[in-house]
Formats: C-alpha cells, structure tokens, sequence
C-alpha cells in the first residue's frame, strides 16, 4: 500500500512533530488516500523494482523516494498488536547525535556532514513485548557486624541470621527485539521505552519509514526474555536484603509463570556511516531520544592535533628559556 495525497499526488507520511499524517509536497494536514497494492517486486508508485527481502514490510523506492508497504507482511500472523509511533522527526534525531558527537576531537570530519547525515533513516524494528511473573524464594545465611572500640582494642562483633525471602514481581511489555539484522545488545541499550504511548497498529504510522516484519516468532526468542527477567528479579530480591553485610546462599530459585507475549513495532533512528571500508553504526531511540554507537576515528586528525599541541608547547618552552636568559 501507499499513501497519496488527494490534493496534489504526493506522498503522505506520518509526522512524529506533528503527530498527523502530512503531505511534504504541498504541506496538506489530513489528506491521504489509501491505495492498496498486492504484490512486493515493483513500487506502486512509479512501478520501479523494489527489494523487499525476505524481512521488510516497508521500503522506500530509490528512484521515486515514496514508502511503500507491504500487505501481505501486515497481516494475519504478521500484523502487529501494538506500535509506538515516532515522537521524534530526523532533525531531532540529528541533533542528538550532534550534541553527543559534536565536542570529539578525532572523528573524521565527513562523520556528521549534512550530507552523510542525511542518509539516517527511520525504521520500526519488530519486538516481541513479553509479560511474566516471577515467584521468587531466597534461604541463606546473613552476617551483620558490629565494630567498637574499647580502650586500645578494636573489636568486631559478627551476628549471623536465617534470611528467608518470597517475592513475586509481576513484568510488563518486557521488549526482546525479533530483528536478525540489529545487534541484540544494542538494541538492548535503546532501553527504556515509555510503553504508555503504546497503540494499537496501524499502517498510517509506518508511512514515511522503514520497516521489519518479526524474523523469529516468539518461542524461540522466550529464553533471553526469560534470562532477562530472572537478571532483573534477582536484583530485586536482594535489594530486600541491603542490610546484611554478606549473604551466603542455601537455597534459591526464581519460577517464571503466566507468560504472555505481543508483537509490536519500535521506533529506532538508523545511522550508518562508512569509514575506511567499515561500517559504524548509530542508532537513535525514535521516542526518547537516547544514542548508542560507537564513533570512528579519523588517525590524519589525531596526528594533526598531536602535532599541532606539540609545536604549542614546543614554543611555550622557548619563550619560557628565552625570558629567563634575559
């Protein structure tokens, strides 16, 4: 499907800024008209080949720039129960990336070019949301001290204590992303969402964006969620225990019970640059703003910036000499 404008023809797509539908070409609120298209080989558009690969449900057409998406990877199994539309447009995206980036010294100076800038590209990664309840007991042994001191001796006194805990920690859209071609551990510092602007899908968000269908169904990705929400009720549990000054464990499991599991679409901002025949990513959570990537460095202006401190401080001495022989 497509989305036109019923004023002048053009493309449609959702605004994060505006939080509507918005025509570019003619800055129309509200005017798109829904064209349905079967089919994932030519855009519907211009009729160009486009390359939906075996994961993409949206797509922009590199010769006519408009976003096409694909009915077929929308519904039935494939359609998503939630998506969190874009709050944030490229420009604010950039501009995150400009205040994190811009104080660096040694990055190449293509790195935040407006015209490599320019190649960001929003995409909805797909998530499976999950929600569990962990029953958590703890048995162990608790020490607690006591330090006094008495004339010229130092004494320690050391109580020992049966440390019995049961918890039970209800988790919510816990996210575990579906996506083959992110990096779990990135995709895992994009964390947290405000899952409270959730909604319920609907294609006119994709517009304007690219996107993934789920690339592993839910049952295969339950370990790592399941790993994930053990960490983090572990961490409970003993945060319930802070007062001891050591714990030894007798016993301890944490049951994980009432799994349910949603797909949902996630908002990430996709900046890949090149370097040196390497690619260096950044990613920018679509909602809140927050940027994980690792930046490269330019070694020409590492060993321009050495020598120009150094011919500083080369002169710096010589004046030094040259006032102190006077």
């Amino acid at each position: 499907m497509i989305y036109k404008c019923q004023s002048c023809g053009g493309n449609v797509v959702y605004d994060p800024g505006l939080r509507k539908m918005h025509c570019p070409y003619c800055d129309g609120i509200g005017t798109h008209l829904r064209e349905e298209c079967r089919g994932m080989e030519v855009c519907q558009n211009c009729g160009a080949p486009v390359d939906a690969g075996d994961y993409r449900s949206a797509v922009k057409c590199e010769y006519c720039g408009h976003y096409n998406i694909f009915e077929e990877r929308i519904e039935k199994e494939y359609q998503p129960r939630f998506i969190l539309p874009f709050r944030l447009g490229k420009k604010d995206a950039v501009e995150k990336i400009m205040k994190k980036c811009g104080s660096r010294l040694f990055m190449p100076e293509t790195f935040l070019s407006e015209a490599s800038l320019e190649k960001m590209e929003g995409s909805y990664v797909p998530f499976w949301l999950y929600d569990m309840t962990a029953d958590c007991r703890y048995n162990g042994t608790g020490t607690k001290k006591r330090v006094w001191v008495s004339g010229d001796t130092e004494y320690t006194e050391t109580s020992y204590y049966q440390v019995i805990r049961e918890m039970e920690a209800d988790f919510e859209k816990l996210p575990v992303d579906a996506s083959i071609a992110m990096n779990d551990k990135i995709m895992d510092l994009m964390e947290p969402y405000q899952y409270e602007e959730l909604t319920d899908f609907n294609p006119e968000y994709m517009s304007g964006f690219l996107a993934e269908v789920y690339n592993q169904p839910a049952e295969e990705l339950g370990d790592r969620a399941n790993e994930k929400v053990r960490a983090d009720a572990k961490v409970m549990l003993h945060r319930t225990m802070n007062e001891y000054a050591t714990l030894t464990p007798l016993e301890g499991n944490i049951y994980l019970k009432n799994r349910v599991e949603d797909y949902a679409l996630l908002p990430v901002w996709w900046y890949r640059y090149r370097y040196r025949d390497k690619d260096y990513d950044f990613f920018v959570n679509g909602q809140t703003g927050k940027v994980v990537g690792k930046m490269p460095l330019s070694g020409l202006r590492a060993l321009a910036y050495s020598g120009t401190f150094f011919a500083c401080v080369t002169t710096i001495l010589m004046l030094i000499r040259a006032i102190l022989e006077r």
